[in-house]
C-alpha cells in the first residue's frame, strides 16, 4: 500500500504534467474563430486533472497556467488572466464536481454538458463586462456581439473541449496506471463504468465525439467564418 506522502508525491506530478501540457496547448495552438476570438485547447488538459483530482485541482492548475500564460505568450495583461480563469473554471469546474460524485459514463457526460451550460452565460456576462475595457469599445458595441459571435464561439469551443476529453481520458488513466504514475489503489480506480468502459463503449465515444468535433469545425467554416 501507497503512503499517504507517496500518494501525495504522485498527485503533484500528474498535475504539474498535465499543467505543463495545457501551456504547451496554449501556446501553440491557437486557432482563429471569429472576430479577435481564437480556439486553444489547454482547458482539455485541465479537465483531465479536474476529472482525476477533483475540482480544486482544477481550479488550481487553471490559476497556475493563466498566470504563466500572462507573463509569458499573452498580451492581454490582467484581462486576459482574469477572463483566462473564468472561462476554464466555470467549465472545467463544473464537470469535474459533477463526475466526482458520479464516476460512470453517464456522469461524465452530464459532468461535461453541466460544463458548457454553465459556461454559457457565465462568459456571456463577463463579456459583456470586460471586453469594452479591454478594447476600449462602447458597451452597446460588445452587447450586439453577445449573441452573434460569443454565444456560439462559447458553445463551440465548449463542444470540441468535450469531445477531446471523452476521447483521451481512458487513454491517459490507462497510461498513467501502466507507468505507476498513478497507483492502482487511488480513488479512481474504483470506477466502474465510467470512462474506463469497454472497447465497445469507447469505440462508441470515439464516433459520436468525432461527429461532434465535424460539426463544430463545418459550422465554424460556413457560419461563423462565412
Amino acid at each position: 500500500m501507497f503512503s499517504s506522502r507517496n500518494l501525495e508525491l504522485r498527485k503533484m506530478v500528474v498535475l504539474a504534467m498535465l499543467s505543463a501540457v495545457a501551456f504547451v496547448l496554449v501556446a501553440t495552438i491557437r486557432i482563429p474563430v471569429v472576430a479577435f476570438l481564437s480556439y486553444e485547447p489547454k482547458d482539455v488538459a485541465i479537465a483531465m486533472g479536474g476529472f482525476i483530482f477533483g475540482p480544486l485541482a482544477a481550479l488550481l492548475m487553471s490559476v497556475v497556467v493563466s498566470l504563466v500564460e500572462m507573463v509569458t505568450v499573452s498580451a492581454d495583461g490582467f484581462y486576459g488572466l482574469l477572463m483566462n480563469i473564468i472561462a476554464t473554471c466555470s467549465f472545467v469546474c463544473t464537470a469535474a464536481f459533477i463526475y466526482k460524485r458520479k464516476r460512470t459514463l453517464a456522469g461524465a457526460v452530464i459532468g461535461l454538458i453541466a460544463g458548457i451550460a454553465v459556461n454559457v452565460p457565465v462568459m456571456l456576462l463577463w463579456n459583456y463586462l470586460v471586453v469594452p475595457l479591454y478594447l476600449g469599445a462602447p458597451r452597446e458595441a460588445v452587447a450586439g456581439m453577445l449573441v452573434p459571435i460569443f454565444l456560439p464561439f462559447n458553445l463551440v469551443k465548449g463542444a470540441l473541449n468535450a469531445a477531446f476529453i471523452m476521447i483521451l481520458y481512458k487513454p491517459l488513466i490507462t497510461a498513467l496506471r501502466k507507468t505507476g504514475v498513478l497507483s492502482q489503489t487511488s480513488q479512481q480506480n474504483q470506477e466502474q463504468t465510467g470512462l474506463n468502459s469497454s472497447i465497445k463503449k469507447y469505440l462508441g465515444i470515439i464516433l459520436v465525439a468525432g461527429f461532434v468535433i465535424l460539426t463544430c469545425v463545418l459550422y465554424v467554416a460556413t457560419v461563423l467564418r462565412g
